[in-house]
């Protein structure tokens, strides 16, 4: 039978043997609550400040062109994708027991994971939407 899972930070320092999975119990707490700001900033600046039936894709391109917006969805997409990858990476290490299983997996699912991240990025910041800011009739 596993343990259970240490819910403060004395059982985590207790329990952990290696300084890194301590960290990660300690940026999951973190990330977690940051997140819960973050996304309701979102959901605040997108569907309250302004009429969500008025959003197209002008509105979001100028969105996109704005450097702290993008700073903004750069630590938004990041802590999800990592907070969501450790938890993914705790549900692999209790459900699959056979090692060789769980070595495959994880390798499958941090390929999709940096790959997500590294499309987010890149959408976030390769491309210039202040050339997307335009009528929609054309020039």
């Amino acid at each position: 039978m596993a343990l259970p899972r240490p819910k403060t930070l004395r059982q985590a320092r207790a329990a952990y043997s290696t300084n890194s999975e301590l960290a990660w119990w300690v940026f999951m707490r973190v990330s977690g609550l940051v997140l819960v700001f973050l996304t309701f900033g979102h959901l605040f600046m997108t569907n309250i400040q302004v009429n969500a039936g008025e959003i197209d894709w002008q509105f979001v391109a100028s969105r996109l062109d704005t450097p702290w917006i993008k700073v903004y969805n750069t630590f938004l997409l990041v802590l999800a994708m990592l907070h969501a990858a450790n938890g993914v990476r705790y549900s692999i290490d209790d459900y699959l027991g056979k090692s060789s299983w769980r070595f495959a997996a994880k390798a499958v699912f941090y390929s999709l994971t940096a790959a997500v991240m590294l499309f987010g990025l890149i959408s976030l910041w390769a491309i210039d939407y202040g050339r997307f800011n335009v009528p929609l009739g054309g020039a």
